[in-house]
Order: C-alpha cells, then structure tokens, then sequence
C-alpha cells in the first residue's frame, strides 16, 4: 500500500471496488459521521438499488486504501462537504455533479 493519501481519516466504500476492483463511479463527501471520518462515501457507479440496501456490501476503510485502488480520486479529496463526482464515461475524468438527497 503506497502512501497516496494519508491522515485523511475513514470513508465508506462498496465491495464493487475494494472486493470486485472497479474504479470508482461516483463519490460524494457528507458531512462527517465523527471525527475520524471523512465524510467521503464511494462507489462504483455499478451497484443497483438492492445492492446499495445492503449494508453488508460496503465497509469502512482508510481513504488512503480507497486512493491506492483508485487514484484518480486523490485530487478531489479537499472538496468540500457536500461536494458529489461522478466519472464522465466518454472522458473518463471526474466531474461535478448534484449531491444526493
């Protein structure tokens, strides 16, 4: 594991990309649940709304695990809460989009 980006506190991933290893989707920043989340949630953009459901199919981790999967998050990482990102599927750059709720 590099030290991509470290001291960032904890985020919530899906299992589509720390188990299954695909990039990150769509990511969004909450406010904090406590002082060493992040508030930073993320997913692949592939799960379905029954999988979303699931609690069992996300967990906690370092972002610094979630950058070493995916670095293309690391630049939006100082986002403000309330910030979302989605992957542009013709550019495949990240790019602003409505946070959700």
């Amino acid at each position: 594991m590099k030290p991509l980006a470290e001291r960032r506190g904890s985020c919530i991933a899906s299992n589509r990309i720390t188990v299954d290893g695909q990039r990150v989707g769509f990511m969004y920043r909450e406010l904090p649940d406590d002082d060493t989340d992040s508030g930073w949630r993320f997913f692949s953009s592939e799960e379905t709304q029954a999988y979303a459901d699931d609690p069992a199919n996300f967990a906690l981790y370092d972002v610094n695990t979630i950058a070493n999967c995916d670095p293309d998050i690391i630049k939006y990482l100082d986002a403000a809460v309330f910030s979302a990102f989605e992957r542009h599927p013709a550019t495949n750059m990240f790019v602003p989009t409505a946070f959700p709720g």
